[in-house]
């Protein structure tokens, strides 16, 4: 055990990632701030502390005493997300430095700089870049689809098989991708907080198997002993596919519109250097999804 703790502060605390993170932190020796826009209602691991992004005159206090911020926040079901997300990471880019922080972790999306990327993707490389415009080094790990209960790319692979029997596809289900376990992502997470080499350096995560989209949906309808026929519609525009998509599951059509324009770029890892800088072996997607499926019936079941 350390003598003293680092004091590490999580905003997104009570979101899909955040939920899991601060008590692997907790659980590692840290001394955790969950930095929430709720903190009375907070029941996770760590000190309830209030903050919002889109407020900078919170952050101060909420980043005060820590060494460590993690940034697992963005805007995407807002129609302005990109200039919500590029106006918080530069404010919480300002009040760390400002608090004195060593080190931010981010945690981003996958693509090839090369490409055409999505509105979505773009934004996730700005906030990249703005939250170490003020001087603090940031580590960022780019993951893809993240499978675990509560995921919003994980409820609509979960819900479109749950909901219809044969799914009418538009093109972006041949596009691959490389899914990987929520407690994946939190390991690796937990793993680069205080690894020197990790500072100003951004790592691809992800499972070991790259799949398109229709193979994980089909993978999920096997598990759960569904049938499952894909039907292609190449002319299906991603407007009314994002309709449809908020119209069979619970997404919100925003949140839809943004993930099905991003499903068009290719996510998978580039660069597996992680590996060695954080050593074990991903989850494969159907113990994953087997994971999620029973987090979800163990939920419905307490309620």
């Amino acid at each position: 055990m350390r003598e003293t703790a680092v004091k590490v502060v999580v905003a997104g605390a009570s979101g899909f990632v955040g939920r899991r993170l601060c008590p692997a932190l907790v659980e590692a020796g840290y001394d955790v701030q969950a930095m929430t826009r709720n903190p009375d209602s907070y029941r996770g691991s760590g000190s309830a502390v209030y903050g919002d992004v889109l407020d900078a005159k919170t952050l101060q206090d909420a980043l005060s005493g820590c060494q460590v911020a993690y940034y697992l926040v963005h805007s995407l079901d807002s129609a302005d997300f990109e200039r919500k997300d590029a106006d918080a990471a530069w404010a919480f880019a300002e009040a760390a430095a400002a608090a004195g922080l060593q080190r931010i972790v981010y945690l981003g999306g996958l693509g090839d700089d090369s490409d055409d990327l999505s509105a979505h993707l773009r934004s996730r490389r700005e906030v990249e870049q703005l939250l170490g415009s003020a001087g603090v080094p940031v580590t960022t790990l780019r993951a893809g689809i993240i499978v675990g209960h509560g995921g919003i790319s994980w409820e609509l692979t979960r819900q479109l098989v749950e909901h219809l029997p044969a799914m009418i596809t538009p093109r972006w289900v041949r596009t691959r991708t490389q899914p990987i376990a929520i407690d994946d992502v939190v390991r690796y997470l937990v793993g680069v907080l205080e690894l020197p080499e990790a500072a100003d350096h951004a790592y691809d995560i992800g499972g070991p198997e790259v799949l398109e989209y229709v193979t994980m949906m089909r993978r999920v309808a096997q598990i759960q002993e569904r049938k499952f026929l894909v039907m292609p519609v190449p002319l299906l525009t991603p407007r009314l596919s994002s309709l449809w998509l908020a119209f069979v599951t619970d997404v919100d059509f925003q949140t839809a519109r943004a993930l099905v324009d991003s499903m068009t770029n290719e996510v998978v890892v580039r660069d597996d250097s992680i590996r060695a800088l954080v050593p074990f072996d991903p989850m494969g997607y159907d113990e994953a999804v087997r994971q999620a499926l029973a987090e979800r019936t163990q939920e419905v079941r307490g309620k």
